[in-house]
């Protein structure tokens, strides 16, 4: 079948990049796209009529969050609250424990993969916080996430984390690292297990992928490991590192050298890795360093950020600068890593942070973002055929509707979009040819059943920060309401 999709403007890529298209089609063929013009100048079996909207190439979301929003908890604390969220040695050490079991856990990645199909996403990288584990991510986990994938139609790069070692807080209130080096051994023969599986899997919707946890979790040994697996299979590393200053001077203390320099001696600074969150590298102002070589050093080993302006803005970091790392060549991706996984605020905040950081309003645009939610995704998957609209690439499409009364009038489509509107404005999507999303409805979910089971969850999650906190502090103290009940 052949199916025409219509729309007011439509982002088609040409030699030069993205172009704008305005009353234009879409021809889908099967999986491919078969034509890109006019409309009604070739002949289709069905045409899809969007109207008012951005036919755009789908979302590629490299740090996709797939758990039940732990950043509305951790984002906003004092740091003598902060420290209470994390778990304690003792609890490390002697209570550790899942708060979920596999099949909870299972929903909960599930209603993840809903709400970035909701907001755009067609592919995504998963993220989920450990804290709620007994240690990290299991190969059953892993498997469950990729038929949740297969069944809701969004192509997922994923694999169990692993980890050797926990952020914790010790009995004075200081942070430190417990270390496990066998469930590290344990987790990443998980992850050995779990590539083989998914080389097996006829489908494009599931791509093996290492996703070590962060940096400072893991020892010389699974980093080593790791790029040797990596190199030998093929795939790609995903791996959270210049993320924040404490984990800079946890690896100055553990490495003697600074973590950029781990991941090149590790053999894992190349082309097949992928770094959230790039931020705290040697030229930001608040890394004490006498070197200016980090930015260079990216760009020159072809590895690729997964910039997450949102999520970093909210624990109150921000890259410095986007157009910096743009102009030295680095290879920049989009993530969310929070909740809501809205590219499209987090594409805003972007922008904002880079004219606040650099004090120009040209310092980033709108559609140097767009770019990097789709083309720079693609391009760090190596998948030339994502993240664009042009005959011959993968059908991976995306509408947002620009008729909402409350976005105002239409300047630009992409600019009002990402200043007027957001994520939830999209309607449709398209993964492989696949139907996904249509009038902003999954087929077959019931969103009001996942929302009520997913808030029970929450609930419950929120409930075992007490049981982990070093000082073993109440919930309403932990998390203490915006303004007093009465």
């Amino acid at each position: 079948m052949r199916r025409g999709i219509r729309a007011r403007h439509v982002l088609a890529h040409s030699a030069e990049g993205h172009i704008m298209l305005a009353d234009a089609e879409v021809v889908v063929g099967d999986s491919r796209i078969v034509g890109v013009g006019p409309r009604g100048a070739h002949e289709v079996d069905e045409v899809i009529e969007l109207g008012a909207a951005v036919l755009m190439p789908g979302l590629v979301d490299l740090d996709a969050l797939t758990d039940i929003d732990h950043t509305i908890l951790d984002s906003w604390q004092s740091r003598e609250l902060g420290l209470g969220l994390q778990w304690s040695r003792e609890y490390a050490t002697h209570r550790r424990r899942a708060v979920f079991d596999a099949e909870e856990r299972a929903f909960i990645r599930e209603y993840g993969f809903v709400q970035l199909l909701l907001h755009g996403v067609t592919t995504a990288m998963p993220i989920a916080s450990e804290i709620h584990s007994d240690w990290a991510e299991t190969y059953d986990d892993a498997v469950a996430m990729a038929e949740a994938a297969r069944r809701l139609g969004l192509r997922v790069y994923l694999g169990p984390a692993y980890r050797s070692g926990v952020n914790v807080v010790d009995d004075d209130g200081t942070r430190s690292i417990y270390w496990n080096e066998e469930l590290g051994r344990e987790g990443f023969a998980d992850a050995a297990r779990f590539l083989g599986w998914a080389a097996e899997q006829d489908t494009d919707l599931v791509h093996g992928t290492l996703l070590p946890c962060r940096i400072e979790t893991l020892t010389e040994e699974l980093l080593r490991r790791t790029a040797s697996l990596a190199a030998e299979t093929g795939v790609l590393v995903r791996l959270h590192a210049l993320q924040g200053l404490l984990e800079r001077a946890f690896v100055l203390d553990r490495f003697g050298v600074p973590p950029l320099a781990v991941l090149e001696q590790a053999g894992l600074l190349g082309p097949n890795l992928l770094i959230p969150h790039g931020i705290y590298v040697d030229s930001n102002p608040h890394v004490d360093a006498d070197t200016d070589d980090d930015i260079a050093t990216l760009a020159a080993s072809g590895a690729a950020i997964v910039h997450c302006p949102l999520t970093s803005a909210r624990h109150g970091s921000a890259l410095d600068t986007f157009g910096r790392y743009r102009a030295a060549g680095v290879r920049i991706s989009l993530g969310t890593d929070s909740f809501p996984p809205d590219l499209v605020r987090g594409i805003d905040i972007g922008v904002t942070l880079a004219k606040v950081l650099t004090h120009q309003l040209d310092s980033a645009t709108y559609a140097n973002y767009i770019d990097a939610a789709t083309r720079g995704g693609a391009d760090a998957l190596r998948r030339p055929d994502l993240g664009r609209i042009e005959v011959g690439a993968t059908a991976d499409l995306l509408a947002f509707r620009l008729d909402d009364p409350r976005d105002g009038v239409i300047e630009d489509p992409i600019r009002t979009l990402c200043m007027n509107s957001t994520g939830r404005a999209a309607d449709f999507s398209m993964v492989a040819g696949r139907i996904t999303v249509r009038d902003g409805v999954i087929p077959g979910i019931d969103l009001a059943a996942m929302t009520q089971r997913a808030q029970e969850l929450f609930d419950r999650m929120r409930e075992a920060y007490a049981e982990r906190d070093y000082l073993r502090r109440p919930v309403g103290e932990l998390f203490p309401a915006s303004f007093p009940a009465k």
